[in-house]
């Protein structure tokens, strides 16, 4: 990743409402949600969100897809993981070890959803 795309990224994200959006849509990855849904968890105006988010997309950290007559936004999670890993690059001046526990932690914080074979 190239210093331009993470400052994009980086500043992108500091804003509060851009943040809480691409939080929303980290949650609730795969699926995604609809702008609609999205403006209304958040409290915004659509028009707003609107802006919010082709920010949020042109800095690669989230993608839109239409579905009949909305549209649906998902978490690039491949992007953070890209903008995470610049950060943690150079981790610690070439020890490794003082950042094993920093690296530890962005482990999956929940196991994959399996499905209920009992309600197959």
């Amino acid at each position: 990743m190239e210093d331009e795309q993470a400052v994009l990224a980086l500043a992108a994200l500091a804003q509060p409402t851009r943040l809480q959006a691409f939080r929303l849509l980290v949650q609730n990855e795969p699926q995604g949600l609809p702008a609609g849904e999205l403006a209304r968890l958040l409290e915004v105006p659509q028009n707003t969100l609107s802006a919010h988010l082709a920010v949020l997309a042109r800095a690669g950290l989230v993608r839109s897809q239409r579905h009949s007559r909305s549209i649906v936004y998902r978490a690039d999670l491949t992007e953070l993981q890209a903008v995470t890993l610049f950060l943690l690059q150079d981790c610690c001046g070439g020890r490794p070890e003082i950042c094993a526990p920093v690296i530890e932690s962005l482990t999956p914080c929940c196991p994959p959803k399996r499905k209920d074979k009992s309600r197959a």
